[in-house]
């Protein structure tokens, strides 16, 4: 008999410990590293791997003998959906899928695969529900019957190989990758290994019989898909679905894509008939906005390839504390750090005895530097009490020398803003001339100073000295 001992695997990174630590010493992850016994012998995957091996890609191809072309993409039916993919799916792609729990991956992918079973043959393997389940769900969602679209309820890997392969579907939903196992492996479900072996399993199948695979992942407690990193290298196609739980708007955004553009976004809104796809986002983050309330501003900004139009929302007050408490929803916190440290040095605004709130309203994340103009002027509206023109956009960048730098696609962002009836913007004056022709007043500005002055000086609060 072989002998067995034990070793310690981070489900991280997949990192090999001889023994016990509480950190990673690869990849710094704390409470990562779990046992796992090893017994020497013959790779008894041997022949399962053997079967998925790319039969076809065993010559060599000239690339122009290789027949592709963008019409051979498969549309999924919902448009925000192939917005997110980059036009549809590419025969024989992996995608993952992952969000938070409850967020609605399941009815996202459920409700897509109803639709492409129109034209499309569709098997959804639900390793987490019963069929019955996701039969009551379509039910609520209204779904009718579909000779297409196929149900699977099993968690075992190779029974699940074993199907596709005599069915041979035109895609397949996985749901999800961590309750899938293989019993060839001595390791849980959800482990480095049965993560990382379930993938390559299925990327080989999709790879050799060109058919779209999507896989459910789910996400660990600092919101990336748990499981090795590795895992999104091996996929084509990353996408993350996000959202507030008790909000009903959802976004899709793409993350990683080999065939089309990444940080292209879809925008989903949750009712009680399912996802319903929202084609005009800045009216519904818009649908609430006033501009009678001071700390108020309208910013364009740029998800993916979409401009999406944002209020954000400042608020200061008075502090009584040693340390004037700072706090941000939606934009990164050392970035508001900065732009308070460039209001006071360059503008003059003593926030030093104020503490500071911003948020973006209805709870979207931006990274993009281009709303700092917007951030600035909401906290010098609330910090005045001065309600700014609520038909006026601002973009731009704001440095450490109180400059507004340029940005990237002006041109789509107030197009967006003229749509929805906005008559003015500030933009930074390295934007300008604008290659497009628009209706709006367009104000170029140098710095936060001549951004000042674009206040209407008739109202006596309008004026920031230094």
């Amino acid at each position: 008999m072989a002998k067995i001992k034990k070793q310690f695997v981070c489900q991280e990174c997949a990192a090999i410990s001889p023994r016990w630590m509480g950190k990673c010493t690869e990849c710094n992850a704390w409470n990562s590293l779990e046992e796992k016994l090893v017994q020497k012998q013959t790779n008894r995957l041997a022949t399962s791997q053997e079967t998925w091996q790319h039969v076809d890609q065993t010559e060599l191809l000239r690339l122009q003998d290789i027949n592709y072309s963008e019409a051979d993409r498969q549309l999924t039916g919902l448009e925000e959906l192939d917005r997110a993919l980059g036009g549809g799916m590419v025969p024989g792609s992996l995608i993952l899928l992952g969000g938070e729990p409850g967020i609605g991956k399941s009815t996202l992918l459920l409700q897509a695969a109803y639709l492409m079973s129109q034209g499309l043959r569709v098997i959804y393997v639900s390793a987490e529900e019963s069929a019955q389940q996701i039969k009551s769900r379509a039910s609520r969602l209204g779904f009718e019957s579909s000779d297409q679209f196929h149900l699977l309820a099993e968690t075992q890997l190779d029974k699940i190989l074993a199907i596709l392969e005599q069915a041979q579907p035109e895609v397949v939903i996985l749901d999800s990758i961590q309750a899938v196992y293989d019993s060839r492996l001595e390791t849980t479900p959800g482990s480095v290994s049965q993560v990382k072996n379930t993938c390559n399993l299925m990327m080989k199948l999709s790879k050799q019989q060109g058919i779209s695979s999507w896989i459910i992942g789910h996400v660990n407690k600092d919101g990336d898909i748990a499981g090795p990193k590795v895992l999104e290298h091996m996929v084509d196609t990353v996408l993350y679905f996000e959202g507030e739980r008790y909000r009903s708007f959802r976004l899709l955004r793409t993350m990683k894509n080999r065939f089309g553009a990444t940080h292209e976004v879809g925008v989903f809104d949750m009712t009680h008939q399912g996802l319903k796809e929202v084609t005009n986002p800045s009216a519904l983050f818009l649908a609430e906005y006033d501009g009678d309330n001071s700390g108020s501003v309208i910013v364009p900004t740029l998800e993916g390839t979409r401009p999406i139009l944002i209020e954000i929302q400042a608020l200061t007050y008075a502090s009584y504390a040693n340390f004037p408490k700072r706090s941000s929803n939606g934009i990164a916190y050392q970035r508001l750090i900065q732009l308070i440290a460039v209001l006071e040095k360059r503008v003059g605004l003593n926030l030093s005895k104020s503490d500071v709130l911003v948020n973006v309203v209805s709870g979207l994340e931006i990274e993009e530097p281009a709303a700092d103009l917007g951030v600035a002027m909401a906290m010098i509206s609330s910090f005045r009490n001065l309600p700014l023109n609520q038909h006026t956009l601002y973009l731009g960048e704001v440095g450490l020398g109180g400059e507004v730098r340029a940005v990237n696609q002006i041109e789509r962002r107030l197009q967006e803003g003229q749509k929805l009836g906005f008559k003015r913007a500030i933009v930074p004056q390295k934007n300008l001339p604008l290659q497009v022709e628009t209706e709006m007043e367009i104000i170029g500005v140098k710095n936060l100073m001549q951004v000042l002055k674009t206040i209407p000086q008739s109202n006596e609060k309008a004026t920031v000295s230094a």
